[in-house]
This record gives structure tokens, sequence and C-alpha cells, in this order.
């Protein structure tokens, strides 16, 4: 193969390998943590503690409650206001944590059940409205900590607290059109999960092997990866953007922000360790480089000075 191919074949195979590493990272990440229960909880747990999350959820506990309650109009606003403290003031218990793991548990359930069933089968949760294609819409159960705050509402000796009916207070996780899509491409992913950064290596090693000048490729290659994790860095915050403008009136921007950002916090580790690698790759094959061509030129012995033209005596 001549010097002119090898060097083509190599920035072809660089090339591809850079453009495979933002995406086998983002199936890496859904397959292997999203997907994973236990990995799932560890990443959900901390949002026990998030006011944003806290306050959305005792707005929707509070909503549910109200929802059940007969009160004349003067003790509608007294009634919301003790019973969204009330949830509020549950928010802050260890009671609330267990309960906030409990939920979540059961949507990661939920969630996985529904998209590994097939399509003439329901979503694995609650139904939100009409299925799409066969697929229902899967959704959350606030009911646990609804009966939670009903409980504490009775202890703090709350008139006809006891009799507070609790019902579905459901969370759409995850529409049905949404559902449709993620089974077409799940299978898809979890074969890509492995095989595409597999792929992305193979491919960087390739490229490294078959050039003329490997050390110019390596640094082609760290860069490369620097541009993958740029572009990695890009789709999150753009996913971030999308997530947020599309959310339905009843959801809190603040504690969507904050569910979206512990999720993708793996993502955003995997693009500052992607730029600085990549980058220490690249200034160290470009370093060691510039040493050999200085140490070469450094060593390679003086021209031989010219002597001088004689001339000749008449």
């Amino acid at each position: 193969m001549s010097h002119c191919a090898r060097g083509a074949l190599s920035a072809v195979l660089t090339a591809l390998a850079c453009l495979l590493t933002p995406v086998g990272a983002l199936a890496a990440w859904a397959t292997y943590e999203l997907a994973d229960r236990t990995r799932y909880e560890a990443v959900m747990a901390p949002l026990a503690t998030d006011p944003a999350v806290r306050e959305a959820l005792a707005d929707a506990v509070a909503a549910g409650v109200l929802r059940e309650v007969r009160v004349g109009p003067p003790l509608r606003g007294p009634v919301r206001e003790f019973t969204h403290d009330a949830a509020r003031s549950f928010t802050q218990t260890e009671a609330f944590r267990t309960a906030w793991h409990m939920v979540n548990r059961a949507a990661h359930d939920a969630v996985l059940t529904a998209v590994r069933a097939e399509d003439t089968e329901g979503g694995g949760g609650g139904a939100g409205g009409p299925g799409v294609g066969g697929a229902r819409a899967v959704t959350l159960d606030l009911a646990p900590v609804g009966e939670r705050v009903k409980r504490q509402l009775v202890r703090d000796h709350v008139p006809f607290a006891h009799r507070i009916p609790v019902a579905r207070t459901e969370v759409e996780v995850l529409s049905a059109a949404q559902l449709v899509q993620l089974r077409k491409g799940y299978r898809v992913l979890e074969i890509a999960a492995f095989w595409l950064p597999v792929g992305a290596l193979a491919l960087a090693a390739g490229g490294v092997l078959v050039a003329t000048q490997r050390r110019r490729a390596v640094c082609a290659t760290g860069l490369g990866a620097a541009l993958g994790g740029a572009l990695l860095g890009v789709a999150v915050a753009l996913g971030r953007h999308l997530t947020l403008a599309d959310l339905p009136p009843d959801v809190s921007p603040a504690a969507a922000g904050a569910v979206y950002d512990a999720l993708t916090a793996t993502l955003r580790t995997v693009t500052w360790g992607l730029l600085l690698l990549g980058t220490t790759v690249a200034a160290a094959a470009w370093l060691t480089g510039h040493l050999v061509r200085h140490r070469r030129a450094s060593s390679a012995p003086p021209p031989a000075p010219s002597e001088a033209p004689t001339r000749a005596r008449a």
C-alpha cells in the first residue's frame, strides 16, 4: 500500500473513531446506568434532598389530596395551604426518603418492563390515556406519599383528616409515543452499548497502526477524542434544553432540570474525561515529536567549511 493510501486510510479510521465515541458513550450510559436498577437508585437517591424536587412533589401530593376533599370556598384556601405545608414538612423526613426510594424503584421497574414488552402488550405501568400502537403511557403513582401525608395530618389533629380518601396521584413518566420509539431502539441500544465503544477503540488503534507517521496519527487521535467529548457535551446540553422546553404546564422546570442533571452526571464526567485525555495525548505526542526533531537537529554534525579558492601566482 502506498504512503498516500495509508495516510488516507488512517485519516478515515480516525474520523470514524471520533464519530463513534460520543454515540458509544450515550449507548453505554443508557444501557449500563439507566437500565441498571442499583445504579439508577444511587443516582436518584440524592434528589430526595433537592429543594426543587421536594417542592414539586409537595405540590403534586397536596393537589392530589385536595381533589378528594370536599370543602366550601371559604375553607378551600386554608385547607390547601395547610395541606401543602404538611406535604412540604413531610418531604424533609426520613419517611419521605424511604417513600422516594420506593416510588423510584417502582417507576424504574415499570419503564423497563414496558420497554422490553412486546408492542401488543401494556406499558407495565398505569395507563395515562389511549395508547399508541398498542402501548400505554407509563405513570408513577404518588399515592404512597399521599397516604403518609394523610397520617401526618391525623397526627396533627386536623379535623376529618382520617376521612380523606387517598386516590391514585399519577405522574406521567413515559408517554405512549415515547414508549413506542424506545421499544424500537431498545434492542439496538443494548447491542450498541458494547460494540460501539469497542469499535471506536479498534478504529482508533487501526488508524495509528496504518499511519506512516504514527506520532502524528496519535496526536490526531487525541484531538479527535477531545472533539468527541465536546460533541457529547453539546448533545447533553441540547438534550437538557429540549427537555425543559417541552415540559407539560404542571411540571416544575426546576425539578425537571435537577432530575436531568442527576441522570446525566456520568455523561458530563465522560465529556470532561475525553477532553482531558484527548488533549493530554495530543500534547504529549506533539511534544515528544518536537523533542525528537530538536535532538536530531542538535546531534547532526555541522557542515564542513568550504575551502577558500586559491589563486595561482603568475
